[in-house]
């Protein structure tokens, strides 16, 4: 099982690589269905691999002008701020058996998963249509532009502080359709943005959990290296068509979990 583990943890790196995201939508369910983590613990081990996975996968990006740094800092900077509140004062709050009858008990763990099933759901829908986000031909107002950033952000962030998940599927149509920007950089500026406040929000947890770091390290070490081949593979090949297959497969998990967790 272990074996199986950290070869699934190099998918999370390879799917990041090959499709510029969606390496995140993994790391939950490898880590609490094949290397027995609890749910809370591991949304919070989620953040430091994904962070530091995406924080890797953007040092060619950034090299190549495919990195807004400016946008990712005022799109960022609301979501760091709420990635860490929920982390260090949300989800301890949440408590550990939420609602319970006579035949169904909803502990916080089952929330959490439950929660992520439904982020894979939404985000299998849009690598499966695979519609892409074109910029407006009427730009907004910078008002607008300010609220809508602001308000996507601040959302993101609850949502990354309680899965662990980068929301890079929600991120890059804002970044098309508000900023303007053009696929390849939205997507490059979207990894900067989930590098950083995943990295940040994982703060939040710090001396609330033990954390064993050997694990944490070995699985951000073999997803970064599962990353650099993912890179190297996604110029020799079309994405297309691996996008719309991995969008088929995160259905699946998703399903698997909602039945795994409620039945």
């Amino acid at each position: 099982m272990l074996i199986l583990a950290y070869i699934a943890s190099l998918f999370i790196g390879l799917s990041l690589g090959i499709l510029g995201g969606g390496g995140s939508i993994l790391t939950l369910p490898v880590l609490v269905y094949l290397f027995g983590i609890d749910a809370t613990l591991a949304t919070a081990y989620s953040l430091f691999i994904v962070g530091f996975t995406s924080l890797a996968s953007i040092v060619p990006k950034a090299r190549q002008g495919e990195v807004d740094f400016g946008t990712a800092l005022y799109f960022g900077a609301p979501a760091v701020v709420a990635v860490y509140l929920t982390r260090a004062h949300l989800v301890p709050l949440i408590p550990d058996i939420i609602l319970e009858t006579a035949s169904f008990t909803l502990t916080r763990s089952t929330f959490l998963m439950l929660l992520f099933a439904v982020l894979m759901l939404l985000a299998a829908r849009g690598m499966i249509v695979g519609k892409k986000a074109t910029s407006p031909t009427t730009p907004l107002p910078t008002w607008k532009k300010i609220a809508v950033i602001l308000t996507e952000g601040l959302a993101v962030g609850v949502l990354t502080g309680l899965v662990g998940a980068g929301g890079g599927f929600l991120i890059i149509p804002v970044l098309v359709l508000v900023t303007g920007l053009d696929m390849k950089t939205a997507v490059g500026t979207s990894l900067t943005i989930i590098a950083f406040k995943s990295l940040l929000g994982f703060t939040g947890d710090l001396g609330q959990h033990t954390m064993d770091w050997t694990l944490l390290t070995l699985v951000t070490l073999v997803a970064i290296v599962g990353m650099v081949i993912g890179t190297f593979v996604s110029k020799k090949i079309d994405s297309k068509p691996l996008q719309k297959a991995f969008g088929w497969f995160v259905l699946i998990m998703g399903l698997f979990i909602v039945g795994k967790e409620l039945l």
